[in-house]
């Protein structure tokens, strides 16, 4: 099967997820429902280990696996906050341009030039951020409400984790070779350990855990499930083409699905706007991306 059908299930099943989120998220803690959420994501991905041949399993690349799950397990903490904190098409689109921030640090540490359709879609990107953020005010009074937004921290925070990370799966999967089923396995291991410390870390309560999963544990095995899957097939498009920020730029493609389905679902404001500012965040990115 082709890298890109890997990419579009991906991008159906996390448009999915990060419905189920915001569902969630309404009557939940973010941190006590990320906890559950990583040892159901544990139980399930636990299959994976017995496809996994060990022998090829070094220190080394645990420790890369381990480093780079920490940054994750932050990014994706992030994005639950901000899913918490804002409208779902609030939260999202600005995630689009991962992938074009990908692109533009590989070519900056390349020094290679930008073609033309690369520039037009840089300009798409600002184009698209100006529309999504200008709600009838100045774009530098937008761009202070948006660093000042405590929702909105979280997602540039998140902007900046999933770049670094989306540089190290292509390192982990293409240059050290890391079989998929490793990947998942340990990567879900790491994140269910590193979740946990971080809820004792945080003082929480344990009453939140067992709220949480009294209240929310059917959904967030459906979510667990979901995730699995939107995981599995994110790992095996990059495993199959050497164009991560391609690859990742059709999984972004999730984030019209959940802002157009979404918003509908939780009736969100300005749907239209922000569902024409992520489309042209979407074209933009694909633009940049090198065929």
């Amino acid at each position: 099967m082709e890298w890109y059908y890997f990419s579009f299930m991906a991008a159906i099943l996390s448009a999915l997820a990060a419905i189920i989120e915001k569902k969630v998220l309404f009557k939940e803690k973010a941190l006590s429902f990320t906890v559950i959420l990583s040892i159901f994501n544990l139980i399930l991905a636990s299959i994976f280990f017995f496809f996994v041949d060990f022998s090829k399993i070094s220190l080394m690349i645990l420790v890369i696996v381990f480093f780079k799950s920490i940054l994750n397990a932050f990014a994706f903490l992030c994005v639950m906050y901000a899913i918490k904190n804002l409208e779902l098409s609030d939260a999202l689109p600005l995630l689009v341009i991962t992938p074009g921030l990908v692109a533009i640090f590989a070519l900056i540490f390349l020094q290679e030039s930008l073609k033309i359709t690369e520039w037009f879609g840089l300009i798409l990107l600002t184009l698209g951020i100006y529309v999504l953020q200008v709600k009838g005010t100045s774009i530098i009074i937008s761009i202070k409400k948006l660093i000042k937004s405590r929702g909105h921290k979280y997602v540039l925070v998140a902007l900046v984790l999933f770049t670094i990370t989306a540089l190290l799966d292509r390192i982990i999967l293409n240059k050290f070779k890391l079989a998929p089923a490793a990947y998942m396995g340990f990567q879900h291991l790491f994140f269910a350990i590193i979740f946990i410390v971080i809820f004792f870390l945080f003082n929480a309560k344990i009453q939140d855990l067992k709220k949480t999963l009294q209240q929310s544990w059917p959904l967030i095995f459906i979510l667990a499930l979901t995730t699995i899957g939107y995981r599995f097939f994110e790992i095996m498009a990059i495993k199959l083409t050497n164009a991560v920020a391609l690859s990742l730029a059709i999984k972004r493609i999730s984030v019209f699905f959940a802002v157009v389905i979404g918003g509908s679902l939780f009736k969100e404001h300005n749907l239209l706007r922000k569902a024409i500012a992520t489309a042209m965040l979407i074209l933009g990115v694909i633009l940049i991306i090198r065929f």
